[in-house]
């Protein structure tokens, strides 16, 4: 699905405005834990590593795509900056970045729900305490499942996107799975000069990660949860209402 979409994924998503939200949060996280050298581990098009690289820090990604992390070399070439960007998954951060430690790591964008299994979870975890040192950060981010499955809630906000004579439109819902499982589909349509749609229909599995079960998921994992937000501003998080689940901890 992601190298598929890698090539508008840019356009998906509103990075002026998902930055100016979220980057002075992130930063602030940062310092409270004296991080300077970041890893993000689903770093997707690169863009939260460059905007961290910018502002002096060292960054460097990750990412399971071959698009994505093409994508995100081609935006740091552009924007002037210099990241390691490496092709590789959960499980495979510490070999891929040879034993490096890093003070702070990032996994974003609902992406530790990808990992369908608690095995698989748990070895995420332990490849991230890996790649962190002693005390060093964790932020998660991912939707708050918990209204999602109380709420059946299947339909996200649509996004658009138009540049020149050329228009986006991205629409995203869930399918609930009888196995508990859901189904993540996102809708591309597509148009030029005002000419008809063309559909594109990606889909990917989810396994819906509840606060809980991640809070104790990081407990046994060897770290510590420091907070637990609503959304990337720092909201408290409410479990009926909150848009994302956003967990703060440290490497033990």
């Amino acid at each position: 699905m992601y190298d598929l979409l890698s090539t508008d994924y840019d356009r998906f998503v509103n990075w002026q405005a998902r930055l100016s939200i979220e980057l002075p949060f992130i930063i602030e996280k940062l310092q409270e834990f004296h991080a300077r050298t970041i890893l993000d581990a689903a770093a997707g098009t690169g863009m939260h590593a460059i905007a961290l690289a910018q502002c002096g820090f060292i960054a460097s990604g990750a990412d399971i795509s071959r698009g994505m992390i093409a994508r995100a070399q081609s935006n740091a070439t552009s924007a002037g900056v210099e990241i390691k960007f490496i092709l590789a998954g959960f499980g495979n951060l510490a070999l891929a970045f040879g034993g490096q430690s890093f003070d702070a790591l990032l996994c974003l964008g609902n992406s530790l729900p990808h990992l369908l299994s608690q095995s698989a979870l748990l070895g995420a975890l332990a490849d991230f305490s890996t790649c962190l040192r002693p005390g060093g950060m964790l932020l998660l981010q991912n939707r708050n499942f918990d209204a999602v499955l109380s709420k059946r809630d299947r339909w996200m906000e649509p996004q658009s996107h138009t540049e020149k004579d050329v228009e986006w439109v991205f629409h995203r819902f869930y399918d609930f799975d009888p196995d508990g499982l859901l189904t993540f589909n996102l809708i591309t349509l597509k148009r030029e000069r005002n000419g008809n749609w063309t559909e594109q229909h990606l889909s990917s599995r989810l396994r819906p990660l509840l606060k809980d079960d991640l809070v104790s998921a990081l407990k046994e994992s060897g770290f510590t949860v420091t907070s637990v937000y609503g959304d990337m501003t720092g909201s408290p998080f409410i479990s009926e209402t909150s848009s994302n689940q956003v967990i703060l901890a440290s490497r033990e």
